[in-house]
């Protein structure tokens, strides 16, 4: 069988900013940079804990930002060990609370963030197995 790895790319108003907001609020680190002359960004490589993902400058045309679109039609989940912690550091550095983080029926602690860019996330928390939780339904690895 072919292998296959997902990588998504963001497209942002403003890709510097972004960066730093993900670097602020996340702890994200860059891993590169590719820049346009004009210093537009066509590509930067981003990580956070284990999970890797690129930016890229919107362009109103082929690369249409969450702001050109309307809102974002992509909801990104962030598991982490402390969603209170991680969605507090998301609104000092400019994110705004969609849904605010509480313990959800299915085992998790979480909510949904909107960052500067206009991404959504979500910021999900394992509390505990969900009770009469359906086959395949567990635990982060």
């Amino acid at each position: 069988m072919t292998s296959f790895q997902i990588q998504p790319r963001l497209v942002v108003d403003d890709a510097a900013s972004a960066i730093e907001f993900y670097v602020t609020a996340l702890k994200a680190e860059e891993l590169s940079r590719f820049a346009m002359p004009s210093g537009e960004i066509v590509n930067a490589d981003i990580r956070i804990g284990d999970a890797t993902f690129s930016l890229t400058e919107a362009d109103g045309s082929i690369n249409r930002s969450p702001t050109q679109l309307g809102g974002s039609p992509l909801l990104l989940t962030l598991s982490v060990d402390d969603a209170d912690a991680v969605s507090d550091a998301m609104v000092a550095a400019g994110a705004e609370v969609m849904i605010p983080i509480d313990d959800r029926f299915y085992g998790r602690r979480e909510g949904r963030l909107q960052d500067p860019a206009g991404h959504l996330w979500i910021v999900s928390q394992y509390l505990h197995e969900p009770p009469d939780a359906p086959a395949g339904l567990s635990a982060p690895s």
